[in-house]
């Protein structure tokens, strides 16, 4: 974290000076606002972060509950979200508090008495480090209070507006707010009112049954329900041994269990398997006592048994898969023509099972996507044409997660004898975990992601796929960092110059790269304001091949070194060496001769380029910036 540049800060760091629409925020809704967002569910509240770093958009989050969730649905977070929580600041403190997965225990009958379960396998769950994040449980509530607590400590001192109910929208081009939206108080002594709200943009977070999805004409389409599970968070005593593990339990009568241990050490969940829904039930399933799903897994446990004494939160859902035929308001017809105006993400797009913790995750990566680009769109750095990527991208990435939960709710519903191999399920929860990480989203090449010519050079880094941090060591204090972790959400573009064996100072393809960056009209940071900090819109590093103590600072060029602040001072914490033992172009299969690897604000490698490659960066970024002031 950086602080200080301008002026001594003696209080809390995260909490940045209010700026542009956070200077007397007002209270109520006004009349006019750059984006409004419909619910404030993780990909809804992920999207408001994310806005709320720009302090000239004007952003609002309206939610028709009164108030906070107090008990979230929602409790697995990915590796992938959790280094996404890294990059909005709160990492550390969401895994102190979580539950931290690091291996899945499977059971199942007992070959000499069938009535009996047995522990027949473990799994590690990160066997291959996929990731140097871990694999955690929390409720949902307090993943939405991060993000509360980054926007109301940002520029724009960006807070939900509860009580709003969204009614309807209507779309007219012509004016500079297009949108139309109506909404209707929903809590509060004045509980009833309409209230037209007109915005540039909408995106529609407002879960499975979206009304934004049904003001744009989408509608969901795949496998109705056809298996129901009891969920239950409680407190419980037990002799079941891997109470704390999270397990995948299988019984003599077909039944299953889900078990995922809860944060806290003493809470944890339980989904059910209540079996095949019957041809014309009509939800009727869903009335299944609180008791009866007890009953049903003290079944499946048996020799084992569960005495519940509290029950947190309990439901009944029926698995279904389902998604939308697009993500905005542009019809197919109209691609290429017409601009979107209206966003639908997370649940409002691709409902699914909640046993391999898809949801949340997958949705606040939509918001993660869409967030960004309405940033820039809105402050003049890209066209408009931009805002059309969000659907492309993500509507393939929900379909690619609705196969797979498919197939592993499939499998989880699955009687023992059916399978056949005995450690099917174990081998197929190895096989995939890549997938339900959150690492296996590969973006195709698109005006943001660049073709794979020059890919040999940067192996470890695929385009199209996430970021995956590696250690480096900084100069300026020695210290053994990780790079990725310094990315954090302000909507920078991030340029990593991967340096040739030349040290700093001599004359190099680095050397005259980075003289281009900072001289050359063509070059991306041409595009900053002038009025803006040099790194304002990119944050460009260098990584050296050299250890730090043989790397002379004073000898790397100077935009590697911008000047911040109204004081003008140095930054030096943009220049790396190599750590000894975790070389990072070894690890990441970096080219000895140099690379350039450009990432996007959410952390998506989009080009790969050797040292000389300038007209192809320039080009690359002359199409994304085509909107740009100067």
């Amino acid at each position: 974290m950086q602080f200080h540049h301008h002026g001594y800060v003696s209080g809390d760091p995260r909490i940045q000076a209010a700026a542009g629409t956070g200077i007397d925020r007002p209270e109520e809704l006004p009349d006019e606002v750059d984006v409004l967002i419909v619910g404030s569910g993780p990909a809804g509240m992920l999207t408001a972060a994310q806005l709320s770093a720009f302090p000239d958009i004007t952003t609002r989050i309206v939610e028709r509950r009164d108030g906070r969730l107090a008990i979230g649905q929602a409790d697995g977070i990915q590796a992938r979200s959790v280094e996404t929580f890294q990059a909005f600041g709160f990492a550390e403190r969401i895994v102190a508090e979580a539950y931290r997965i690091t291996e899945m225990a499977f059971w199942r009958p007992d070959p000499q008495d069938p009535t009996r379960i047995v522990r027949s396998g473990r799994a590690v769950d990160d066997s291959t480090g996929i990731s140097e994040f871990k694999h955690l449980v929390v409720n949902q509530a307090r993943v939405l209070d991060y993000f509360a607590e980054f926007m109301a400590n940002s520029p724009t001192r960006m807070s939900p507006d509860y009580g709003w109910d969204f009614q309807a929208l209507e779309v007219d081009d012509n004016g500079e707010y297009p949108v139309k939206v109506t909404l209707v108080r929903s809590a509060g002594p004045d509980e009833g009112t309409e209230r037209i709200v007109r915005a540039k943009y909408v995106v529609g977070s407002d879960g499975a049954r979206s009304k934004v999805r049904a003001s744009i004409g989408c509608t969901m389409a795949g496998d109705q329900a056809k298996h129901a599970w009891g969920v239950m968070d409680v407190l419980a005593s037990t002799d079941f041994p891997d109470i704390r593990l999270k397990c995948a339990i299988q019984s003599h009568t077909g039944g299953s269990i889900l078990h995922i241990p809860r944060e806290g050490g003493h809470l944890f969940r339980m989904y059910v398997d209540l079996g095949v829904v019957p041809e014309g039930d009509r939800g009727a399933v869903r009335n299944t006592s609180m008791e009866e799903i007890i009953a049903k897994a003290n079944d499946i446990l048996h020799p084992y048994t569960l005495e519940v004494r509290n029950v947190a939160w309990n439901s009944v859902y029926e698995v279904g898969h389902r998604l939308t035929d697009r993500f905005d308001n542009v019809l197919p017809e109209h691609l290429g023509t017409q601009t979107p105006r209206i966003f639908i993400t997370g649940d409002a797009c691709h409902t699914h099972s909640a046993k391999a913790g898809q949801g949340m995750n997958v949705s606040m990566q939509d918001g993660f996507n869409i967030g960004w680009k309405l940033a820039h769109v809105l402050e003049g750095r890209s066209p408009e044409s931009l805002l059309s990527t969000y659907s492309a991208e993500r509507q393939v990435v929900a379909k690619n997660l609705i196969d797979f939960d498919k197939e592993w709710s499939s499998m989880m519903a699955k009687k023992p004898e059916e399978f056949a191999n005995p450690s099917d399920l174990e081998d197929f929860y190895v096989r995939t975990a890549e997938f339900p990480a959150g690492f296996m989203t590969e973006y195709a090449p698109s005006m943001i992601i660049s073709d794979a010519t020059h890919q040999d050079l940067a192996t470890g880094f695929p385009l199209g796929k996430r970021f995956k941090s590696a250690l480096a060591s900084r100069v300026c204090d020695t210290n053994p960092i990780h790079l990725g972790h310094q990315a954090t959400a302000d909507g920078r573009w991030r340029i990593y110059v991967f340096a040739d064996p030349s040290p700093a100072g001599a004359a190099s393809p680095v050397a005259n790269f980075a003289e281009w960056l900072s001289t050359s009209p063509q070059s991306p940071l041409a595009a900053t304001p002038k009025e803006l900090d040099a790194d304002a819109w990119f944050d460009v590093k260098v990584i050296y091949q050299q250890r730090h103590e043989d790397i002379d600072i004073n000898a790397v060029p100077a935009v590697f070194k911008p000047e911040v602040g109204p004081f003008k001072l140095t930054d030096y914490e943009k220049v790396y060496g190599t750590v000894p033992g975790a070389d990072i172009f070894e690890e990441r299969g970096l080219s000895r001769d140099g690379v350039v690897v450009v990432v996007r604000p959410d952390q998506y490698v989009a080009n790969v380029l050797p040292l000389t490659a300038t007209a192809e960066l320039a080009d690359f970024f002359a199409l994304i910036h085509s909107g740009a002031r100067v």
